[in-house]
């Protein structure tokens, strides 16, 4: 069984609030592993035969798509065996649900993938499941099977502390970064900002610290790690302009794996597990636990 205390979430909204959250993200991702999640035992005819599930589970190993350099939600140092955050959290409870210990480091694989190679790496069978700041959106689904979401947030803007820079509408004509194959670039771009996209989110915050842009912008929750990172050199500013709906990616090849992880997110919102990994992660004295957000319906087979 998951080692984890059951709690409650207690926010009534959907859109996560984490304006007051900057030392809970600082503190993700730089010291500890989260949340102990032992291995589940697969009981005979617990997946059906022939499944991707099953035959994960008879191999005992599983590579995972996350993010390297989001803190609260996939970080990881140079020193970590595991990445930590979030992602990483919701990640462990679908790969303990196979009966494999995501502590195994020879069992799991976290490989990097960064926002432009989620699809690719889907397609190419070089990862079984992504869990990357995942946005679900129509056309991704066109390409790999996307669930959830697990998370809400929306997109916010980065700049320096001295800045005066109000929100997206001061960026009109003026460059902002975000990573390239995100929605967030695409998203400045529609409201008239000159995009410029990086490969990592590590990079486009070196580049609004370096001056190379104006700004940077991606969900808020990811915003604000980076801005506790650079404390006294970064600020999040502006509401919110854009809900972005994080969710599990997968390979159309495996269409089953959808109810699959339908119904493990459905279990961690009933026991608590949802709610422990978002308050060990993202969470706070300063940070309200949201409601888990609504599961979307898995195709018709």
């Amino acid at each position: 069984m998951r080692t984890m205390k059951l709690r409650t979430a207690a926010a009534t909204g959907l859109l996560v609030a984490l304006s007051g959250g900057l030392a809970a993200c600082g503190d993700s991702g730089s010291d500890g592993g989260g949340v102990d999640v032992q291995a589940e035992e697969v009981e005979e005819g617990k997946f059906e035969e022939g499944s991707r599930m099953a035959e994960l589970a008879e191999a005992g190993e599983i590579t995972v798509g996350v993010k390297y350099d989001q803190p609260g939600l996939g970080f990881k140092s140079a020193t970590d065996d595991i990445p930590t955050g979030f992602d990483v959290e919701i990640a462990k409870l679908l790969i303990a649900d196979l009966g494999i210990n995501p502590s195994d480091t020879d069992a799991v694989t976290w490989e990097e993938t960064i926002s432009d190679n989620r699809e690719p790496y889907l397609e190419a069978g070089r990862v079984d499941l992504v869990l990357a700041s995942y946005s679900i959106t129509e056309d991704r689904r066109q390409v790999v099977g996307q669930t959830g979401p697990y998370f809400i947030t929306g997109q916010q803007i980065l700049v320096a502390s001295d800045s005066d820079v109000e929100s997206i509408d001061d960026l009109v004509g003026e460059t902002v970064c975000s990573v390239t194959g995100s929605t967030s670039l695409k998203n400045a771009e529609e409201a008239g900002a000159v995009g410029a996209p990086a490969d990592t989110y590590s990079q486009c915050a070196e580049d609004v610290l370096n001056g190379t842009v104006e700004a940077m912008t991606t969900d808020g929750s990811i915003l604000l790690g980076l801005a506790a990172q650079n404390e006294g050199e970064l600020k999040v500013v502006g509401d919110e302009f854009s809900e972005e709906r994080i969710g599990v990616g997968y390979s159309q090849d495996h269409p089953e794996m959808c109810e699959w992880i339908n119904g493990v997110l459905e279990d961690a919102y009933e026991d608590g597990s949802w709610a422990e990994a978002f308050e060990a992660t993202l969470g706070g004295d300063d940070v309200e636990t949201p409601e888990p957000p609504a599961l979307d319906e898995c195709p018709s087979a």
